[in-house]
């Protein structure tokens, strides 16, 4: 075991963690460690950054081992210096990864099992309160029907087996009703409420979580939780800053963060920076008060008259309020936003009824037979204040520098259909850089995929403020020149030519042979894809490859799962395949990506961004369209080589990488020099069958 006293003495921390990942360092003795120079110079970079409290961006190629790389340096400086490490994620997977692989082999690692203490947190209304599911079971009768109590039932069995109490834990899906009046919430389970029984299993995780040296979420938890301004353990939750009289942090005083796949953190800020307004989460709040077809719901446990009338105009008003913003808006085509640009969109007709509610529920709180059931009514009287404040500064449009729109879902919050009113700030930038990267904190961004071509890694830093961070670029330790080959098709009709779809899909046709299948094929539109599954879909089965489609039916988990067990499948995928998808080994032999990914212009927050980049002298497509194309093709190549010993090839079916001025930007970022296919002049327009297509020539 290390005594941590004397492993390091103050301004060695970067050579101490250096020697430690060396050839011959501490890790070189164990069966676990490989050795990666790569890996040992990133670790040391994060140690630097540690200790000096500057800023790290860094971004690490694909094998370095970054998990590793940030782990070690942050558990020896949370350690020493009785600090707390907050390591956020985007991905759940990388979230579980962390907890159940990389952190336990940390800990070997390190010999510190007694003293390195870490937690997963999961938001709060994953895990059950047995508090509230005993108070909900004693009303069941007023709060639910007769199939709701059933599950009720079926959840009071599983609470008494559970480990962990979370969602994740069951082999069930209770209904959203049922689950809303039985998770932790923070009006009714409270540390003073449900802490000293030892049963509630948020406040028992919240206790570890207060001496866990590592503190594992991802990063819309992180943005949650530093906006509610509480620390962690507090009654109010969690999040936020210490006080000026403590040592400054994020979440708790005197913590760090290290943020992984960091290349979505602009986006995730800016949602959860921005305002949502759900018609669905409306009415759900407002049934969970009384629902008027079950007669059941608080109002109906406190006998209140006047709030089953409130709930009953709420309702009238919430269906007609939402149904003049749609009348207003104009989705065209598949588009599922609509961007508005002046205030008023609508008359306020629903403020009223949310207040109306709002004052009821608070009086029937000071009525209430029990303690529970007046933290119930105060918190449905805090949501409807919420939506109130919601829908005034969507209409009144008072946040500055923001966009609104209005998105129309087909399954809506919780399977409903909805009108969603949104707002986001257009740049992130220098809120992010008051938040992160304020003098004093330490905190380290990393992904596998941050630049586009500049080793100062400028397009990513400038979008998330991080301009006065410390930029390294690292490459990866895989041999890309032996074990890929990328390949361009140079005779491909422009996207909006008639022959483009035959051509894809001969295309397609043609390097899935080169694999026998075993391939990705990744798209930018629904469309495109389901068009190229039935031009193509006789072709695989004739093949015996089986096609997995995102979107008809199987989630995104179950489709990964099936590809990896059937080596001779193909997947089509759109938007969330390009990222976030580990398949190691010969089941991904082959990525074909039928089209640069760029960003489509008219969704409201894109728009807005590429307009006010014009506004201040810029070019808005070379500026932001061409890097965040560059960025997402660099992710869905990237699918391809996992370990050191896979090999394949990838597919650019998209000649504008060679036509075009723009191209070189994403040629420069390809990891190897791709080679030239050439279709021998073939006309699309005259082809036979997919089998009789000529192979193309490679040059």
């Amino acid at each position: 075991m290390i005594a941590l006293r004397d492993a390091f003495a103050p301004g060695s921390f970067p050579g101490f963690i250096g020697d430690y990942f060396s050839e011959t360092g501490r890790l070189s003795h164990s069966r676990d460690f490989e050795y990666r120079a790569e890996q040992q110079q990133m670790a040391e970079a994060v140690a630097r950054g540690l200790e000096s409290s500057d800023p790290l961006v860094v971004e690490a190629g694909t094998g370095v081992g970054k998990s590793l790389a940030y782990l070690i340096p942050a558990a020896f400086f949370a350690l020493r210096n009785k600090r707390k490490a907050i390591i956020t994620t985007h991905t759940i997977n990388l979230q579980e990864q962390l907890a159940a692989k990389d952190i336990p082999l940390v800990k070997k690692l390190l010999g510190e099992d007694d003293e390195l203490k870490a937690v997963l947190l999961k938001g709060r209304q994953n895990y059950l309160c047995p508090t509230r599911l005993e108070g909900a079971m004693e009303t069941s009768g007023d709060l639910f029907s007769t199939s709701e109590v059933e599950e009720m039932r079926a959840l009071w069995e599983w609470a008494s087996v559970t480990e962990d109490g979370t969602l994740s834990d069951l082999d069930f899906h209770p209904s959203p009703k049922v689950w809303a009046q039985v998770c932790s919430e923070a009006h009714a389970c409270t540390a003073k409420r449900c802490g000293p029984t030892g049963r509630c299993f948020y406040q028992e995780l919240r206790k570890q979580a207060a001496d866990a040296n590592l503190l594992v979420m991802n990063h819309t938890l992180f943005f949650t939780l530093l906006g509610q301004n509480a620390i962690p353990g507090d009654d109010a939750d969690v999040g936020a800053a210490a006080s000026e009289d403590e040592e400054p942090g994020f979440l708790y005083p005197g913590d760090f963060v290290v943020f992984d796949e960091a290349h979505t953190l602009e986006n995730i800020a800016a949602r959860q920076l921005g305002l949502r307004v759900a018609q669905s989460s409306v009415r759900f709040d407002a049934q969970r008060l009384y629902n008027p077809r079950t007669r059941k719901g608080l109002f109906a446990m406190a006998r209140s008259a006047e709030g089953i009338k409130a709930v009953a105009g709420l309702l009238d008003a919430m269906e007609m309020f939402f149904a003049e913003v749609e009348g207003r808006c104009t989705f065209r085509g598949p588009a599922r936003e609509y961007r508005v640009h002046d205030i008023g969109l609508v008359e306020d007709t629903i403020s009223g009824a949310l207040l109306e509610v709002e004052k009821v529920a608070k009086s029937a709180s000071e009525d209430a037979r029990s303690e529970a059931a007046a933290a119930e009514l105060n918190e449905m009287a805090r949501r409807m204040r919420s939506a109130r404040a919601g829908v005034q500064a969507f209409l009144d449009q008072g946040l500055d520098e923001h966009v609104y729109w209005v998105e129309r879902t087909g399954g809506g919050d919780r399977g409903v259909p909805s009108i969603v009113l949104h707002a986001a700030p257009v740049d992130v930038s220098e809120v992010l850089e008051r938040i992160l990267f304020r003098e004093g904190r330490e905190c380290i961004l990393t992904s596998a995929t941050l630049g586009v071509g500049d080793a100062n890694l400028n397009y990513f830093r400038q979008r998330v403020g991080a301009m006065r961070a410390r930029a390294l670029q690292i490459g990866s330790p895989f041999d890309y020149e032996s074990q890929m080959k990328l390949y361009i098709a140079k005779e491909m009709p422009m996207p909006n030519d008639k022959l483009y779809a035959e051509a894809l899909h001969r295309w397609i046709a043609y390097f899935l042979e080169k694999s026998d299948g075993r391939a990705f094929v990744l798209f930018t539109s629904y469309r495109q894809m389901a068009d190229a599954a039935d031009a193509l879909g006789g072709f695989l089965e004739e093949n015996n490859w089986t096609l997995l489609q995102q979107g008809k039916g199987k989630p995104r988990h179950r489709l990964i799962a099936e590809f990896r067990e059937d080596t001779h499948s193909v997947l089509f995928g759109t938007d969330s395949f390009w990222t976030g998808v580990d398949v190691p080994g010969e089941a991904l032999s082959n990525v074909i990506v039928t089209r640069l990914p760029f960003a489509v212009p008219d969704h409201p927050l894109t728009a807005a961004r590429l307009e006010q980049i014009d506004e201040n002298g810029g070019n808005p497509f070379m500026e932001y369209s061409v890097p965040e194309a560059v960025l997402k093709l660099r992710q869905g190549i990237g699918r391809l080589i996992r370990s050191s010993r896979d090999e394949g090839i990838a597919v650019i079916l998209d000649n504008r990488v060679l036509t075009k001025r723009y191209g070189q930007a994403f040629v420069k970022a390809l990891p190897v020099r791709p080679e030239i296919v050439e279709g021998q002049g073939l006309d699309y327009s005259g082809m036979g069958p997919l089998d009789e297509i000529d192979p193309p020539a490679r040059r």
